[in-house]
């Protein structure tokens, strides 16, 4: 036999000796019993709640758009953008003598007239704002409207000037408004006049949804679900071996879970710390399972 198939040989050779070396370690891996890892918690007895949120604004209660009730010249304007006026201050005057009034106390924002020039019926004269009674208006999905009552707490968050303040709704709007499809409606809630604060700002509005107070709590992240979306924990048995645990859930926070059945107040459950490379391979197929706990909290 030449060299070359010698070589050739041993090549082969060593090949199915390494081939066949990591079919055994993988076989044996598969067959030998794993061990899980596991951390346990604690179930906690505590209160926990649930909030709505909406996104509004801050506007001005009352405001007051001046307008021409028919065809009009204005001979003389009485006030200045600026101004500060009061309910029955005069205006303006028109060419036959008429006078125009304040409605509302408030400032004047805008001027849209000019003396001597002829106005049609409907035209702008000016614009005048409260700025010292103001409330928050937000939107409501039609789904949640029926949660909402009048009296009722909220807390109002102006982030562009970090202001939180509480207040409570002052009016629900019957009549729904539609925008792309979407019915909503809007609520409002009074506030104080504080510094900073300006017509327009952006307001979060959180009202409080459901509360429980000493239920059994769990974190979000023990809480597992079967085939059928039903939720279950891991439990030790009287043999001490993890089993599946059925539980009922109530309302979450996003971050703990309110237990109604299935765990008493203080009972530990356990959650797999991490998974070895073999469960990933062979996802639990032909073998036996060993725990061990640690961590616990």
């Amino acid at each position: 036999m030449g060299i070359k198939k010698k070589l050739k040989l041993a090549k082969w050779i060593a090949t199915g000796i390494i081939a066949a070396a990591v079919t055994g370690y993988i076989a044996y891996k598969a067959m030998r019993p794993s061990t899980i890892g596991y951390k346990s918690v604690k179930a906690q007895t505590g209160d926990i709640e649930t909030y709505y949120s909406f996104s509004g604004n801050v506007v001005s209660k009352n405001r007051q758009k001046v307008i021409a009730e028919n065809a009009m010249r204005i001979e003389k304007i009485h006030v200045q953008k600026g101004d500060i006026v009061e309910e029955g201050s005069l205006l303006a005057t028109t060419a036959d003598g008429a006078e125009i009034r304040s409605k509302i106390k408030g400032e004047v924002v805008n001027i849209r007239a000019e003396e001597n020039a002829p106005l049609m019926a409907g035209m702008e004269i000016m614009d005048i704002v409260d700025f010292d009674n103001l409330e928050v208006v937000f939107k409501v999905d039609e789904y949640d409207v029926a949660r909402l009552e009048i009296g009722k707490t909220a807390t109002v968050r102006i982030g562009a000037v970090d202001r939180e303040f509480t207040g409570v709704i002052s009016d629900i709007s019957k009549e729904g408004q539609i925008m792309n499809g979407v019915t909503f409606y809007t609520a409002s809630i009074d506030m104080m006049k504080e510094d900073g604060i300006r017509t327009g700002m952006s307001a979060e509005v959180t009202l409080l949804s459901d509360n429980v107070r000493g239920a059994v709590l769990l974190p979000m992240n023990v809480i597992q679900f079967d085939e059928q979306n039903n939720p279950y924990v891991l439990k030790l048995d009287e043999k001490k071996s993890v089993v599946k645990a059925m539980i009922t859930t109530g309302i979450t926070d996003g971050t703990s879970v309110e237990i109604k059945s299935g765990v008493l107040p203080g009972e530990r459950v356990f959650y797999k710390n991490s998974t070895a490379l073999e469960d990933i391979l062979f996802s639990g197929v032909g073998k036996n399972a060993r725990a061990y706990f640690g961590g616990s909290n």
